[in-house]
């Protein structure tokens, strides 16, 4: 209820919604109204939203599209990895920070949480252009460089490198992605005519949906990267054989869930982070340097499609979302990182997603939409 009844106070002033959502989790977390702390059940709903969103993103865009910009894309995402990692250990070593600090915090830069982009670029209709398609696969690829950076800072954590299991997850992760993303469309187009006719339930169209998006959301924890990529390519794989009644249905439960992912966003921020000076400088500088190094790097591996494309690339990748307080918990729960670099990780996450809509409109505004 505050998520929406905030989004529409913010869309009627003529501002992005959904940072109306994110802040909705500000008010009435446990820093302002104290009504709700983060908690398993709001998790779970979280990921629910999330995985939700990205399937409903995925049946959007066709296989053949992300094909196109694939070699684009692998750019964008490899200078989006190694520009923010650089900035983030680099600041951190300044700050004279032990070395495994600042490994965890350059990971944390790394990531990108697509989730919000792909909302934000859905609202405004412009999906379907190239650089909206760029940043979709870019994020794929992300996703697999950015769990290859938090695997090396888990095993350097827990004592040595093992480079076998790292080599083993790379594989995993990349012929999953590569199977589906290839194959899965031609498969999907073979198998749900045939199986559609047999079945009585209702809506068995939905049905086999759902269970293509769950089946490929555990393939794709078990490959060791993100439910949501295994979300977004079942729906890649779905959506040149499902009618728009998946669509409808698909909006309407993403619309129960997500506003759980936005709201749970803005309750992990905590103000206590800012009360130190030295602790709010450094949450300023990782802050800035978390939007420049997007910019700077995504934009870099898109600069061949002109400096405006490259702007709009940069700004997709921003957001952290999620992806970032992942990091941190993973390094607090292995001893390695402070109460405060916790919290500016968790502040640059929030901050980062809060801004990446107003920035992405900016950077998008005038373009063609869908």
């Amino acid at each position: 209820m505050a998520a929406k009844a905030l989004a529409e106070v913010f869309e009627r002033l003529r501002l992005p919604g959904i940072v109306g959502e994110i802040l909705a989790g500000v008010l009435i977390g446990p820093q302002v109204l104290h009504w709700l702390e983060p908690n398993a059940v709001l998790s779970a709903f979280s990921d629910l939203g999330l995985i939700f969103l990205l399937f409903r993103i995925g049946l959007e865009v066709k296989p053949s599209s992300l094909k196109r910009v694939g070699g684009t894309a692998l750019a964008v995402a490899i200078c989006g990895v190694i520009v923010p990692f650089a900035m983030g250990w680099g600041i951190l070593t300044a700050w004279r920070a032990p070395p495994i600090e600042a490994l965890f915090m350059g990971v944390s830069m790394v990531a990108t949480s697509v989730g919000i982009t792909a909302e934000v670029l859905k609202r405004m209709g412009v999906l379907s252009l190239r650089s909206s398609r760029i940043i979709l696969a870019a994020a794929v690829f992300d996703d697999i460089l950015g769990l290859l950076a938090l695997s090396v800072a888990s095993s350097v954590a827990r004592g040595g490198l093992n480079i076998a299991g790292i080599a083993l997850t790379a594989v995993l992760a990349v012929g999953f992605t590569a199977i589906v993303a290839n194959w899965g469309s031609r498969l999907m187009q073979r198998f749900v005519p045939r199986i559609h006719p047999n079945l009585n339930i209702p809506e068995k169209e939905f049905a086999i949906a759902m269970a293509v998006l769950f089946g490929l959301s555990v393939l794709a924890v078990w490959a060791g990267i993100a439910a949501i990529t295994g979300a977004f390519l079942a729906g890649m794989a779905m959506s040149e054989t499902v009618e728009k009644r998946v669509h409808d249905l698909t909006a309407g439960v993403t619309e129960v869930f997500l506003p759980f992912f936005l709201a749970g966003i803005g309750m992990h921020l905590d103000l206590i982070t800012f009360r130190k000076r030295e602790t709010l400088l450094l949450t300023g500088a990782i802050v800035l340097a978390a939007i420049v190094s997007k910019l700077i790097g995504c934009g870099l591996g898109a600069l061949r499609l002109g400096r405006r494309e490259a702007l709009q690339v940069g700004t997709g990748m921003i957001p952290r979302g999620e992806v970032g307080m992942v990091v941190a918990q993973m390094g607090a729960g292995f001893g390695v990182i402070s109460q405060p670099v916790y919290g500016v990780i968790v502040a640059m996450s929030v901050i980062t997603t809060l801004v990446a809509p107003w920035i992405l409109s900016y950077s998008f505004r005038g373009a063609r939409r869908n």
